[in-house]
């Protein structure tokens, strides 16, 4: 038997960067909300306190912050003449679980996508011709580098990011990154102060006629206090970013930016350990009248909400509107249906360079403490030779050098024994890496779908995922590998190693949690499941939000455009939506 709950203004699902966005934006509008977030709630004092927080084994190898299969999972191929297989241990990605989601475990690489990014599929075309995107299915998105740019900024005041404006107002700036496109101003907060390889790594990159700059950091470089009146502390370069949460409230995230203040207000309930099975729709499907979620007890419940908001990891997003019946399923024989469609991941390749008269001291790190080169990133270079779009940035970001994972050895060394010992002492702090973070776009048989075998512990079917590293982003990453290449030659150093990236997506090493598409926004509902706003074209009261709207994925870690996007919707729902209430802001 299903209970049926009190009606609330707005339900959110989930309570990560998007959700906490979006749900402090809409209760200073004066709307009741209520957040139904799957995972534990999770907080700085409590659950990342300095005692145990450090605990390589507990969360690196344990993976104590994630999400476990067996809550939920997906199966993968890599193309549709394949069976697809359950994921029995998250490898390739690792997606949140718990209050903050993803936001808690992340390095903090805050990046803002370009116009050209954008409008990639106008801006394409017009410089280099139709032929040389009609194997890729990429999209403009609706929105333009302007229209995104005062979102930008709110997201990054909000998270107190470190780094150093590269064009202000359309004056270049001596020591940003040269290729972004105008902001306002400058960050709230200077760049950190820099190691010994992203040094290193500059001087090399400077050398050989690149333009590197500070890596924007959601890692304070000082003692900041937000818009909010939240006060965080500066970054001791712990080491412990990525799969842990921040001791020191150091680190961007919705516990250290905003919850202090959405906790406290009265029009704000969260449940958590709630998991959402659907959004429940009214008869003719488009309306939603709230959503039905389970407690871990296993009883049901149906909460009635005149607003539903989709704010769970992307992934997730585009699985609930298929087990919900919005929108209609991408089907890649027919090229009909949205949802599921232009699934993009990230193309991922490294290099490492090794010496035997340098000390990097990897333990002092951070998350996003680095240096990036841009001048290979998206469309900052001229493509009319190659035989690829797209591009990557070059990071030298020495995240942590906690023992259990750092391991750097020359190529060739055994994999045990006295041989292998003596190879990570001479190695740990002799050894430089860096990579690039290249674009994934679209194609027409990269997409997520219903499994038709596999159920989860409810009965419903799993998301089926279907990808491999397209033809033209495979061709672009050994192009940035040549090029990084030439940085390692520039660098010195005894011998060098270039890990290529391959076709053949495998699911068992990680490599990036930067999944993106399956509810993808844009300008024509019969290629995307939500307009510019993020409302759903089929269900005009439910809005999708997070890296399920990217159309593709630029060379760029996500988040920070994932935190414009939400105050995007919210800004459309406060001063557009609300006017109206169940109408679409954009017509079809």
């Amino acid at each position: 038997m299903t209970t049926i709950l009190p009606r609330k203004d707005v339900v959110i699902v989930g309570l990560g960067w998007t959700g906490a966005i979006l749900a402090h934006e809409l209760t200073d509008q004066g709307l009741d909300v209520l957040a139904i977030e799957r995972g534990p709630w999770r907080d700085t004092a409590t659950d990342f306190n300095i005692g145990y927080v450090q605990d390589e084994l507990r969360y690196a190898v344990r993976r104590d912050l994630f999400l476990q299969p067996a809550v939920e999972t997906m199966t993968v191929r890599n193309n549709p003449s394949q069976t697809a297989l359950p994921m029995r241990d998250f490898g390739s990605f690792l997606p949140g679980n718990g209050v903050g989601g993803a936001g808690v475990h992340w390095n903090g690489h805050t990046w803002r996508f370009w116009d050209s990014d954008f409008q990639i599929r106008t801006n394409l075309t017009k410089k280099y011709g139709a032929s040389r995107v009609a194997d890729l299915q990429v999209e403009d998105w609706g929105v333009t580098g302007p229209e995104m740019e005062p979102y930008y900024d709110q997201f990054e005041y909000l998270a107190g990011i470190s780094g150093k404006a590269g064009n202000i107002k359309g004056q270049l700036q001596e020591g940003g990154n040269p290729f972004e496109d105008p902001r306002s101003r400058d960050y709230p907060n200077p760049p950190m102060q820099m190691t010994y390889a992203p040094t290193l790594f500059a001087e090399a990159g400077r050398s050989i006629g690149l333009h590197p700059f500070p890596t924007p950091s959601a890692n304070m470089s000082r003692n900041y206090v937000n818009p909010l009146g939240i006060a965080m502390g500066q970054c001791t370069y712990c080491g412990f970013c990525e799969r842990f949460g921040c001791a020191n409230y150091s680190k961007s995230s919705a516990q250290t930016t905003i919850l202090p203040v959405l906790m406290k207000k009265a029009n704000f309930e969260v449940r958590t350990d709630s998991e959402v099975l659907h959004v429940d729709l009214a008869p003719g499907g488009k309306s939603a009248r709230g959503v039905t979620y389970v407690d871990t007890s296993g009883e049901e419940y149906f909460q009635p909400a005149d607003l539903v908001l989709l704010c769970a990891y992307g992934l997730h997003n585009a699985r609930l509107m298929m087990l919900s019946g919005i929108g209609r399923i991408y089907d890649p024989v027919t090229g009909e249906g949205t949802v599921g469609r232009n699934y993009c991941y990230q193309t991922n390749a490294g290099v490492q360079v090794f010496f035997d008269d340098k000390n990097f001291n990897p333990f002092i790190a951070a998350g996003a403490l680095g240096q990036t080169i841009d001048d290979y990133n998206g469309d900052a270079f001229d493509h009319g030779a190659l035989d690829f779009v797209g591009g990557s940035g070059i990071n030298c970001i020495p995240t942590n050098g906690r023992p259990i994972g750092t391991r750097p050895t020359l190529p060739g060394t055994p994999k045990w024994g006295s041989a292998w010992k003596k190879a990570t002492v001479e190695g740990y702090k002799s050894t430089l890496g860096f990579s690039s973070q290249g674009s994934s776009y679209a194609t027409r048989t990269n997409y997520l779908d219903l499994d038709p075998t596999y159920k989860d512990r409810f009965g419903r079917p799993l998301m089926r995922m279907t990808f491999d590293f397209p033809d033209n982003d495979i061709r672009m990453s050994n192009y940035l590998c040549d090029r990084m290449e030439e940085i390692a030659k520039a660098l010195g150093g005894k011998q060098y190693n270039v890990s290529r990236r391959k076709k053949g997506w495998d699911s068992v090493p990680y490599q990036s949690t930067h999944n993106t598409g399956g509810a993808i926004m844009g300008t024509d509902p019969g290629r995307s499941a939500v307009n510019k706003f993020l409302q759903s074209w089929d269900v005009p009261n439910v809005f999708v939000i997070g890296a399920s709207a990217f159309p593709q994925n630029a060379g760029k870690n996500p988040t920070g455009t994932v935190g414009a996007l939400a105050f995007l919707a919210a800004d459309a729902i406060r001063n557009q939506y609300l006017r109206n209430p169940g109408a679409p802001l954009v017509q079809a």
